[in-house]
């Protein structure tokens, strides 16, 4: 039994925790743990909660996603400092960082008073966050262009919908443009900033219709989760078919479309994942804190600290759409 417990703290003390190992009487009631994140009622956050609160739960410990619900980096900024400044100190803080030089100053703060944490989603790899947990945004970006280059069959103009300031988009569209590398005919011929806002993701394609600028877009691409279901919407409304659609995320309208042949396919995340495995990496962080913690672990080939914890990504096609519903729809 000794040695057994010697084992079980040991592991306890790495960067990502097993619940069911190293919950128990070690949580202390006050302990609460934060989730950050911008537009927190779309459905991709929702999941990431369910995760979170799943994780909490096992754990005995408290946890709240806070945040506006639209894009805001400046709304997420004060919500971080409201969670700051709560009376019972944040036990840890995870934060989906909408525009990092926003959040940088406020991740570094927290740190700078003891309190561990860690960017999800979306990074801020120049702040003092000790990890990140989420997709690996680049291959997530190549493995769009894979499907968009089959697609289009190794041509086209294409239209790439973000929001340029996001790290994580950053890194997709990176992907992407490695990917149509050595495809010379397809060419990225406009970049839209969708600030967050599905209607102008709407607004925009319709234009393009309207103005038949339509007819010189072959494939149209969507870093994130709010876009292309408008993009989708305004092709169907106006009956134009022959049009490549490359989505992000899997909300229940771009599930939808793609059963409709209305878009090729979709990267999946897992935010969920995300949720549940943040709250076990800062749990470990609050506990079994490296020393000191504002130290430039990811620079240190000895770290006790994981620089990124990758919760995975996936296709999801007209050949796969239906089980992917049955699977998540059963949790």
């Amino acid at each position: 039994m000794l040695i057994r417990r010697k084992i079980l703290i040991g592991f306890c003390s790495g960067a990502l925790t097993w619940l069911a190992g190293c919950g128990g009487s070690r949580h202390e009631t006050t302990e609460k743990y934060y989730l950050v994140a911008t537009n927190i009622k779309i459905p991709y956050w929702q999941s990431a909660n369910a995760g979170l609160l799943r994780a909490a739960q096992q754990m005995g410990v408290k946890a709240e996603m806070v945040g506006p619900d639209t894009f805001d980096p400046k709304a997420e900024h004060e919500a971080f400092q409201h969670a700051l400044a709560e009376k019972i100190k944040p036990a840890g803080i995870m934060v989906s960082a909408a525009d990092p030089s926003v959040m940088q100053p406020d991740i570094d703060a927290a740190v700078g008073q003891g309190i561990p944490v860690i960017t999800v989603d979306s990074d801020a790899p120049a702040s003092k966050r000790l990890t990140f947990v989420g997709t690996d945004n680049y291959r997530a970006g190549l493995m769009g262009a894979q499907l968009a280059v089959k697609q289009l069959q190794g041509k086209g103009n294409v239209a790439i919908f973000t929001m340029p300031e996001q790290a994580n988009l950053k890194d997709r569209l990176h992907g992407y443009h490695d990917g149509f590398e050595t495809h010379l005919g397809i060419k990225i011929v406009e970049t839209v900033d969708i600030k967050g806002d599905a209607r102008i993701a709407f607004d925009h394609t319709q234009e393009l219709v309207d103005k038949k600028i339509i007819d010189k877009i072959d494939g149209f691409i969507c870093l994130e989760a709010i876009a292309c279901p408008e993009v989708a919407d305004v092709l169907d409304r106006n009956k134009i078919g022959g049009k490549v659609v490359v989505a992000m995320d899997t909300d229940q309208r771009t599930l939808e479309w793609i059963k409709k042949d209305r878009i090729a396919g979709t990267i999946a995340q897992k935010p969920f994942t995300m949720g549940f495995a943040g709250l076990g990496a800062l749990d470990a962080l609050h506990h079994y804190p490296p020393s000191p913690l504002e130290k430039p672990w990811a620079q240190d080939p000895l770290s006790p600290v994981a620089t990124f914890i990758g919760t995975g990504e996936l296709l999801v096609d007209k050949s796969n759409v239906d089980n992917f519903v049955s699977e998540t729809s059963q949790k």
